[in-house]
């Protein structure tokens, strides 16, 4: 009898998933898993500016810069709660950023980085699956970790990089 209508207090109905029908009733097991997302990296023209933004505008935590010769970059780590962000810089007239970034003046996602438990079984099983890796090896990443790329066509228009966790 007052102002305010009824609150309906059950809950909504709605379809429950049955443990059954699993999403990954269709996917073999196999010799590796994939993780959580290390990162998602993204080449900046300007790094100092870059760090800036997410340093003193978004008020991130931001590492130093470190440079990856072996990698044609420099890199810097945006720490977020449930992953990171890398900032990448060409390094070198080599870099494989520097092409990137002639494409994209402006910058842009360059890659994704999803952890592995075992990259070589990760390695072996992707090149059998047809997947085109764009190394032979595992090669050490920013985070001193094997990693590999896995060619964007193959992944629909993504570089994919694994990292072992």
């Amino acid at each position: 009898s007052g102002l305010l209508p009824r609150v309906q207090t059950s809950a909504p109905t709605g379809r429950i998933l049955s443990p059954s029908k699993s999403f990954s009733q269709n996917i073999p097991s196999s010799l590796w898993k994939l993780g959580r997302l290390n990162h998602v990296a993204i080449a900046v023209p300007d790094l100092e500016k870059a760090q800036a933004l997410y340093k003193d505008v978004l008020g991130a935590q931001v590492s130093q810069t470190v440079a990856l010769p072996e990698h044609g970059v420099y890199t810097v780590f945006v720490e977020l709660g449930n992953t990171k962000l890398e900032l990448l810089h060409p390094l070198g007239e080599k870099s494989p950023i520097a092409s990137f970034l002639q494409k994209n003046k402006a910058g842009g996602m360059h890659h994704i980085c999803i952890e592995v438990d075992d990259i070589k079984a990760a390695l072996t099983e992707l090149k059998r699956k047809k997947i085109r890796i764009l190394s032979e090896e595992p090669k050490i990443g920013a985070h001193g970790k094997p990693v590999i790329f896995l060619h964007p066509k193959d992944c629909h228009g993504v570089l994919v990089e694994l990292e072992q966790a």
